[in-house]
């Protein structure tokens, strides 16, 4: 049976329409299926960004990775070393303050026996005898001084512990310890206390260090930057007075802080510090150099130490001298580090002209060399 060309073209537009509604359905269950899972997700990492934020275990965590960031910085490492010491004055005073010295009785009982010996042969036996009660006199003494002497060596020193472990002296302590100066006038007797010293200097002296290259680098930036300025400064009043000279400008050269700089920075604190602490502690004008030299070196022989004046003024109740004794110290010791660092970017630049300086020579050496033994030969 022949079907007419109508009715086929008709069922083959029926079935292209049944394909493309079919199609389109699909598409639009697809789209639908994949909306609601991305607002499904979203939703999801909104709730998950909001637990984030609101968890409190986040928030801890984000707070120590501030602080570590801060106390990386100049400021926070200073700040650090600051806390560091005085919380170890503050543990150290609390265990060695009530440590008792045994030969502080044994020289007291040394005392009262001697007084005792003496009256006693001043009233018996030897009241009318001078020749005699002088030689027993001089025995009952000569036997006091050698006990006390002996009582010296074993660690007598005529003073008590609180006298000895105040706030400021402790702190001079702790900063010897992980400064790495040790004085030694000053020193832990109990177990605790010099267990608590080595722990103390273990953890003290890295933080030190790192507050030593982080010092340094600040104080050696900012003299720098004055020294800088003050070059330019003198470099404009004398472009200002050759401005009628025909010269073409010369490009601006690197400017490097000499050695002689560093000097007399240095100089000048250790200066003051030889006139604040001859004023403080009576101490001759060299003693005092001595004491500085040697303290902001580190080298810390122990012969020269500031606490006689010192601990008169904190029986008034005041304790501001030994304080401005720490910072003079800690600050010196960051003027060092500066010095050390401006002074090596000197000997790095001097080094590389001397490196370049041995290289032209030997070139032209060579050339020189080359040039003799050609003439010779004719060339």
């Amino acid at each position: 049976m022949v079907v007419p060309k109508i009715v086929r073209a008709g069922y083959m537009a029926a079935s292209v329409g049944e394909l493309f509604q079919c199609s389109v359905s699909h598409r639009l269950k697809k789209m639908r299926s994949v909306g609601v899972s991305g607002v499904r997700s979203s939703v999801r990492s909104r709730g998950s960004s909001s637990t984030t934020a609101s968890d409190p275990r986040e928030k801890v965590k984000d707070c120590c990775r501030k602080l570590v960031a801060f106390m990386c910085t100049q400021v926070g490492v200073g700040g650090l070393v600051v806390g560091y010491a005085i919380v170890g004055a503050f543990g150290f005073m609390s265990i060695e303050q009530d440590w008792v010295n045994p030969q502080n009785d044994k020289v007291a009982q040394l005392h009262s026996k001697c007084v005792c010996d003496i009256w006693n042969l001043t009233t018996n036996d030897f009241a009318f005898n001078e020749t005699a009660w002088r030689t027993e006199v001089e025995r009952v003494l000569r036997v006091f001084q050698n006990d006390f002497v002996k009582a010296y060596k074993e660690g007598y020193n005529g003073r008590v512990s609180k006298d000895l472990w105040t706030f400021p002296a402790a702190l001079m302590f702790c900063l010897a310890v992980f400064t790495m100066i040790g004085y030694g006038n000053v020193v832990p007797k109990t177990s605790l206390g010099k267990g608590l010293t080595v722990l103390y200097a273990v953890f003290g002296i890295p933080l030190y260090v790192l507050y030593f290259m982080n010092m340094g680098k600040v104080l050696a930036s900012s003299f720098r930057w004055l020294y800088r300025r003050l070059y330019e400064c003198s470099e404009e009043g004398i472009g200002e007075n050759d401005s009628d000279s025909n010269l073409p400008p010369t490009p601006a050269p690197r400017i490097i802080v000499p050695s002689t700089a560093c000097l007399w920075v240095m100089g000048g604190y250790v200066l003051t510090g030889t006139i604040m602490f001859a004023e403080w502690e009576g101490w001759e004008y060299l003693d005092s150099t001595y004491f500085c030299v040697t303290s902001l070196c580190k080298i810390g022989i122990g012969d020269f130490v500031p606490g006689a004046n010192i601990l008169e003024a904190l029986n008034s109740g005041s304790q501001t001298k030994l304080v401005i004794n720490f910072v003079y110290l800690l600050l010196g010791m960051g003027l060092i580090a500066m010095c050390f660092n401006l002074m090596r970017e000197e000997i790095r630049v001097k080094m590389r002209e001397l490196k370049a300086d041995t290289r032209h020579w030997l070139e032209d050496i060579r050339i020189r060399i080359v040039t003799n033994y050609r003439r010779k030969r004719g060339y």
